[in-house]
């Protein structure tokens, strides 16, 4: 199912989206880079609603294929 393999995806780039913000979090103070805590956090946030979002719709589509089975038995 399509709409099932989309949020996958989704979910994974949400992941991979908080994991970098949370490694550039942590090089905080630890080296010359500038770290903009505040975009962090933005980051982090949007990510956690991706990957929400990205819930939302595997377990929509996990409902419909159910229901839809529920039909034809």
């Amino acid at each position: 199912m399509q709409a099932l393999t989309t949020a996958a995806f989704g979910m994974q780039a949400a992941f991979q989206r908080a994991d970098a913000s949370a490694a550039r979090t942590a090089r905080f103070g630890a080296t010359s880079e500038d770290v903009d805590l505040a975009s962090e956090v933005v980051e982090q946030i949007s990510a956690k609603s991706e990957l929400k979002a990205n819930v939302a719709v595997a377990r929509t589509a996990d409902e419909m294929l159910g229901a839809l089975l529920d039909i034809k038995a």
